[in-house]
């Protein structure tokens, strides 16, 4: 049964249970509130979001594609681990796809897209307030996602939304150490200066630097004493 009366048809259409349940926990497991090898009940989720467990396991499922949680066999489901190796084949793949991106979106840019990239830029972030880091990397991921968009392939710019949102939670746990708000607008307007030249290479090479830049962070951040990681 629809839950949408068919005469309201100006209002969005509410997502169904099971995806308020996957933005819940994927939220959740982004911010490290749900920490990388914690184990997730699905009655305790069901009981904490007011769903059924239905929606929830197929949230956990659709989750699990995604590599965020696994399957335990009779503990039910784990967050995933963050490990070296995810680090590095996330961000070798960032390396590959967006510096191509950049060079392609340059001389794209109209001033419209110009200032909503550098709106995007002035974001800063509090690396003490875990939700204050996630609306920084909200306003990141756009700028990102918008370059690639400007590149003019739009299954490049799908392939590195989702790979960005993979990068997310390694993003969260790289900025706690410290507010690198400063190092990347600077980055940031370098590239947008770059892209709205139509300086090519220079977009490419910026991005490529910004990217491993990003990298270098998080293998800082995930390889100190204290770090939940695993090689």
């Amino acid at each position: 049964m629809s839950l949408v009366s068919p005469l309201v048809t100006s209002m969005e259409v509410p997502p169904s249970l099971t995806e308020r349940a996957v933005a819940a926990l994927r939220r959740d497991i982004l911010t490290t509130r749900l920490a990388p090898g914690e184990t997730v009940s699905e009655a305790a989720v069901a009981a904490h979001l007011e769903l059924g467990k239905a929606p929830v396991r197929a949230a956990l499922a659709r989750l699990a594609e995604e590599g965020l949680v696994q399957a335990v066999p009779r503990r039910g489901w784990m967050v995933s681990l963050v490990t070296i190796r995810d680090i590095h084949e996330v961000f070798d793949l960032r390396l590959m796809l967006e510096p191509e991106a950049a060079r392609r979106a340059a001389g794209r840019v109209d001033a419209v897209m110009l200032r909503r990239l550098d709106a995007i830029c002035a974001e800063g972030y509090d690396c003490a307030d875990t939700e204050s880091a996630m609306c920084f990397l909200d306003a990141n991921k756009q700028f990102h996602v918008a370059i690639a968009e400007l590149s003019g392939n739009a299954r490049l710019a799908r392939q590195l939304d989702r790979l960005l949102d993979e990068s997310t939670r390694m993003l969260v746990l790289g900025l706690r150490p410290r507010d690198r708000t400063g190092e990347m607008a600077h980055e940031h307007h370098a590239l947008v200066e770059a892209l709205a030249l139509g300086r090519a290479e220079e977009a490419a090479r910026i991005m490529h630097e910004q990217v491993s830049a990003s990298r270098q962070m998080v293998l800082a951040a995930l390889t100190a004493p204290d770090a939940r990681t695993a090689v």
